[in-house]
């Protein structure tokens, strides 16, 4: 079953930050459908949580582009 990353902080379906929702409805124009906001805002505790997985998330986006022009690289080598 694929996995959603969502980036709704205050989504009623977000689990360690991926849609739990059975259903995901993603409109082109509006994003995502399914979205319910969430009744209990974020506490201080849960919103440095958040701020330190989504800089994991970049950290993880940078070395990506690394490895894709290294190999990018490579290939323009030959």
């Amino acid at each position: 079953m694929p996995r959603i990353r969502c980036h709704y902080d205050d989504c009623a379906f977000l689990d360690e930050g991926y849609c739990s929702a059975a259903a995901v409805e993603i409109d082109p124009d509006n994003g995502c459908v399914t979205y319910t906001p969430n009744d209990e805002p974020l506490t201080e505790d849960e919103w440095e949580e958040e701020e330190e997985e989504l800089d994991e998330w970049e950290d993880l986006d940078l070395d990506e582009e690394e490895d894709e022009e290294d190999i990018d690289d490579n290939w323009s080598e030959d």
